[in-house]
């Protein structure tokens, strides 16, 4: 998956951080192999910024591909730290998941370097709220 990570930090160049300086850059791997990115889009008012895990899953969404997600990463910060999703962006990879119909690996990277630490969405967001608990099943695409 470095393909997938490299994508990710590569999105870091497309972030508009200006505030925070907090760079993150995320990417979809879809089943034919496409990657999709995208970017963090802070805004003056912290609260309507958008992160990249939610950019990229609105963009894979926009293309009608949510059922299609293999696999996410994501990438930043200003330190060689690995960053992992905030609980607003796992809830929103958990829908993704369950229109995908998989079971989806997270991959989370540091700005630079090799660390990166694999999880599942549901290591990251363990008692998820989902469709079932509002009495939606979805169907199978065919």
């Amino acid at each position: 998956m470095a393909a997938l990570v490299d994508a990710a930090r590569g999105a870091m160049a497309h972030a508009h951080a200006p505030y925070s300086g907090f760079a993150v850059g995320a990417a979809v791997l879809l089943t034919d192999g496409q990657i999709v990115t995208g970017a963090n889009f802070e805004n003056a008012s912290y609260g309507l910024s958008l992160c990249a895990e939610t950019v990229v899953l609105a963009t894979v969404n926009s293309l009608g591909r949510l059922a299609d997600v293999e696999a996410i990463a994501v990438a930043g910060g200003t330190q060689s730290a690995i960053v992992a999703p905030c609980g607003r962006c796992r809830q929103v990879m958990h829908e993704a998941q369950e229109i995908a119909g998989r079971h989806l690996p997270v991959y989370c990277a540091a700005a630079s370097g090799d660390a990166m630490t694999e999880y599942s969405v549901a290591a990251l967001l363990p008692r998820a709220f989902g469709p079932a608990d509002l009495g939606v099943t979805r169907k199978k695409k065919s």
